[in-house]
């Protein structure tokens, strides 16, 4: 069979590193742009990195994403449309673009990497909740336009994964605090949330598509 190829963005650390390296150790080769090859705040770098790829795409997952935390009065316009452009418009754009190929290949899998803040969401999080949302919208939509071709496109929606993300948005008595609302009274690991991307990117998931998967260890069900 061919070798499949994966593009996957924001794959330097946490989970994008975690899905990258899964991906690699099931013999699927992986591109992996750094944000000087791929400025995902640039759609003129995006179209440049897009023109420039020579390798077909089979495998694309959207992982990077930006999160600014702040109360309505706190986050401007500009934060608005800077969290829009990278969480919402930049998948968009590569979902639309390499499913080009995916279309000629009959074959192709798609994954988003969303969060439980598209389907809940808390203080100081109004505007990524709307980015995510949206992403998930996104995934329904191109499920049903892509699936005429074999394309599977999903959102995954992680809940508190162990990154230094986590660390630096949320203070020790508050990381003690979420633990305990959560029914596994622990964070995934990156791995954990790596292994359910590898699947949903895999030969074996051959149904599952327009779906938006929790995980997150209860954290949604209390």
């Amino acid at each position: 069979m061919k070798k499949k190829t994966a593009l996957v963005t924001g794959a330097s650390r946490g989970i994008g590193k975690s899905i990258k390296e899964s991906l690699l150790n099931e013999q699927i080769e992986v591109i992996s742009p750094s944000r000087n090859e791929l400025d995902l705040s640039s759609f003129e770098s995006i179209n440049d990195f897009l023109t420039n790829l020579s390798t077909s795409i089979d495998i694309l997952v959207n992982n990077a994403g930006i999160l600014k935390v702040g109360q309505h009065n706190e986050l401007s316009s500009v934060d608005f449309h800077e969290i829009l452009q990278v969480n919402v418009i930049a998948p968009f754009v590569m979902m639309s673009k390499l499913s080009h190929s995916m279309k000629e290949n009959k074959y192709g899998r798609i994954v988003n990497v969303s969060s439980i803040w598209s389907q809940v969401s808390r203080e100081g999080r109004s505007v990524y909740s709307a980015s995510k949302a949206a992403v998930d919208s996104l995934t329904r939509s191109f499920a049903l336009e892509l699936s005429p071709y074999s394309i599977l496109v999903n959102s995954i929606a992680p809940g508190y994964v162990n990154t230094e993300l986590i660390k630096k948005n949320n203070s020790q008595t508050e990381l003690d605090s979420i633990k305990k609302n959560i029914p596994l009274e622990r964070f995934a690991e990156p791995s954990e949330i790596a292994n359910l991307v590898t699947f949903l990117c895999s030969e074996k998931n051959s149904y599952i598509t327009g779906q938006v998967i929790t995980i997150d260890g209860g954290y949604i069900l209390k």
